[in-house]
């Protein structure tokens, strides 16, 4: 079956977040997030080595918004049930619906970390990779260095499969990285 007619939810709920596909006019919170938390993601991710602008941040959640629904690419944005306000990015990327597999990427807006939004935001993606999706397989890669990123992984059990040495080049730097792979497999 062509993946862009499966049916699924875009949205799911756990104790203390809502979690939902990106929607046009979400550019706002993203921006907002990245600027805040800039230093704190620039040694881990690409898209923040550049300050955002509203309007290329507009233009990413657009296009995540068209992946989501062509199920190239299911990025989640998280929100807090209480007060509704935007606190991370999540989803489900490299997907192989052939498998079907998926990988779990993930950054939370600096104010929010260490409150355990994202091991409770990647359960519960988990679960509906599992559940809605699927998946036989859900993977979780990070730099090997990424001590925070690693931490998810393992207090959600995700089994450490390998270390691939020398993978990547740092994203602030020209520093060779090693890459974590964790995986859960049904």
């Amino acid at each position: 079956m062509n993946p862009i007619l499966l049916d699924f939810p875009d949205h799911f709920e756990t104790e203390r977040l809502f979690i939902r596909a990106p929607k046009p006019g979400d550019g706002k919170f993203f921006y907002e997030a990245v600027l805040a938390s800039q230093n704190e993601l620039k040694p881990w991710l690409a898209f923040a080595q550049e300050t955002p602008t509203l309007e290329n941040s507009e233009v990413m959640v657009r296009e995540a918004h068209v992946n989501f629904l062509t199920r190239k690419d299911l990025r989640l944005m998280v929100f807090l049930k209480e007060t509704g306000e935007f606190i991370a990015t999540s989803g489900l990327h490299r997907i192989d619906w052939d498998v079907p597999k998926f990988e779990i990427g993930y950054w939370v807006h600096s104010e929010h970390t260490g409150k355990g939004y994202i091991t409770e935001a990647v359960q519960a993606i988990s679960d509906f990779a599992f559940e809605e999706l699927h998946a036989r397989r859900v993977e979780i890669r990070c730099d090997r260095k990424n001590l925070k990123s690693r931490a998810v992984a393992e207090r959600l059990h995700f089994e450490l499969e390998a270390i691939l040495k020398q993978d990547s080049v740092a994203e602030d730097s020209s520093e060779l990285r090693d890459t974590c792979i964790y995986a859960k497999i049904k």
